[in-house]
């Protein structure tokens, strides 16, 4: 298979954030009483959409106003411990040039909160060269249901089976792949083996993009110029 469209995950896919997220969630966890998320936990609803986090997290169902109220809390943690603090995922600039230079279509599917995805993509420089984004809160169900990666492959024109996903945690690796598309999992996040105990092996598995562009990038993707002609 060559791909003719690329799908990114945001957190921990295009920026190694996740660190920042679990210190935000560490902030939230406490005020509220409750032990810190372990591995398990961690594996089981990373990825997801916070409507589906929080009820899993606290035990209960939420009101819709206090599920916008714990969200907005937990993300605003976020917004003020990452400011000044991100940068894209080594190798990720010049995988886009390439992937620009030659057509290729790309597109961000994101679990993530709308002010999230427009903080994030704007620490990281990334506003403007990638519009197509596609959120967890768009589609009917979120990640590791497929739905945001078929969303996301009809917004580029491209059959999901043409292409390919970026992800680095278990439901989104789930997600991609029961939407047909294959799947390189980004090892910012977990272990091979623990993507392996979620029961989500991904097709693929890489430290970073420059990894993907010295490797699995050839055989992965439909451009006419190698990877190694574009530094």
């Amino acid at each position: 298979m060559k791909a003719r469209g690329v799908v990114f995950d945001l957190d921990g896919t295009l920026v190694d954030n996740m660190a920042l997220h679990a210190e935000a969630f560490a902030e939230f966890m406490t005020r509220r009483g409750l032990p810190p998320l372990d591995e398990t936990q961690r594996a089981r609803l990373d990825g997801k959409r916070n409507t589906d986090i929080f009820p899993d997290l606290l035990g209960r169902v939420l009101p819709r106003e206090e599920l916008r109220a714990v969200s907005e809390e937990k993300e605003s943690l976020y917004r003020t411990l990452s400011r000044g603090r991100l940068a894209p995922l080594a190798g990720l600039e010049r995988l886009l040039e390439i992937l620009a230079a030659n057509g290729i279509p790309i597109a961000v599917a994101t679990s993530g909160p709308a002010e999230n995805v427009r903080h994030t993509l704007a620490e990281l420089g990334l506003a403007e060269r990638i519009t197509v984004i596609v959120r967890g809160d768009e589609v009917p169900r979120g990640k590791p249901h497929p739905d945001i990666f078929l969303a996301a492959a009809a917004r580029l024109g491209v059959p999901p089976g043409e292409c390919v996903a970026f992800e680095d945690a278990p439901a989104g690796v789930a997600a991609a792949r029961a939407a047909g598309m294959v799947c390189v999992a980004l090892t910012t996040s977990f272990s091979e083996d623990a993507f392996r105990a979620a029961g989500s092996a991904p097709d693929y598995l890489i430290p970073d993009f420059e990894a993907f562009l010295s490797g699995s990038f050839r055989e992965l993707m439909a451009v006419s110029a190698p990877a190694e002609e574009a530094r």
